[in-house]
């Protein structure tokens, strides 16, 4: 008989009980089992151990030196198996470390400003958060939970949308008063343009020409490895940065940056989503309840 067919920790549940209940009518009675039962798995335990277990006589039932020694060894056994049941039942409750890996722009004006409201409410809760604008391999990295922008490919993954927001063409007023502002997408093949080291999904500045929508692709003569570098990069005057909306509000009403040739914009605008393995059977309720607060609090426009 293989050992998947053979139920190892039944087998000790009923031994250890014979053992502590004083004999096989009680562990029988006990477990819901007649003796009969009892003393046969017992004996077919034995068998397969090829040693005895107890010491059995009319009056009493005493465990043999093999049968202390496979007694203190199934109850540490049996003892594992219901921690390790009690800790897989924790993935009920708000409980452990969530690994979190978004873009720093996302990080940096949305999730900060919250994350002190999702401690509190789960307490029982880590995070770890990766800053990164890159793609990754959510299981080869052991992450739980991706923030990214842009659209979707990877069929075994599945996504909470949060929102979606504006892409704007932004400069410095310091920068525009030196270069000049442009009048036209012809114009931008005079400035210098602030771009990403490493490929996205959606690469080029969108407009519209007579109508017609237009993809130019910058390239990139200051390149940065995320938004909000670039962003900093803009303010400072290096050129001509496209960011999210939600990244730059502030900056445009405190007069750090400029929009510019809003007029030629076509539908350029960037989904964000909350992105997580999907691979059947319930979520753990640390990663679920995160899901949850981000697409309450994490909203993007």
């Amino acid at each position: 008989m293989s050992r998947a067919s053979i139920n190892r920790s039944g087998e000790m549940e009923v031994f250890v009980q014979v053992v502590e209940l004083g004999g096989f009518s009680h562990a029988a009675r006990h477990l819901g089992m007649t003796q009969s039962a009892v003393s046969k798995l017992i004996s077919r335990l034995e068998t397969r151990l090829g040693a005895r277990l107890f010491n059995r006589s009319t009056r009493r039932l005493d465990l043999t030196a093999e049968g202390c020694v496979f007694y203190e060894r199934a109850r540490e056994i049996l003892s594992s198996i219901d921690e390790a049941e009690r800790q897989a039942g924790l993935g009920e409750q708000p409980v452990g470390r969530i690994r979190l890996n978004t873009s720093a722009s996302y990080a940096t004006h949305i999730l900060e400003p919250v994350l002190p409201v999702f401690l509190e409410q789960y307490p029982d809760i880590s995070l770890e958060i990766v800053l990164t604008d890159a793609l990754i391999d959510l299981l080869a990295e052991r992450t739980d939970v991706v923030v990214r922008a842009g659209p979707l490919k990877d069929s075994s993954l599945v996504a909470r949308k949060l929102g979606e927001t504006p892409m704007l063409i932004v400069a410095s007023p310091d920068y525009l008063q030196r270069v000049g502002e442009p009048a036209s997408i012809a114009d931008l093949e005079g400035h210098r343009k602030i771009g990403f080291n490493y490929p996205r999904e959606v690469d080029t500045w969108r407009f519209l020409r007579d109508d017609e929508p237009i993809a130019v692709c910058p390239p990139g003569r200051v390149q940065a490895s995320d938004g909000e570098a670039i962003r900093r990069l803009a303010i400072n005057g290096l050129g001509l940065a496209r960011l999210a909306a939600f990244t730059v509000r502030a900056d445009i009403a405190a007069g750090r940056l400029k929009p510019v040739l809003e007029k030629c914009y076509a539908d350029d605008s960037e989904a964000f989503h909350a992105v997580y393995t999907g691979q059947g059977g319930p979520l753990p309720a640390r990663v679920r309840v995160l899901l949850n607060f981000l697409a309450e609090h994490g909203a993007v426009s």
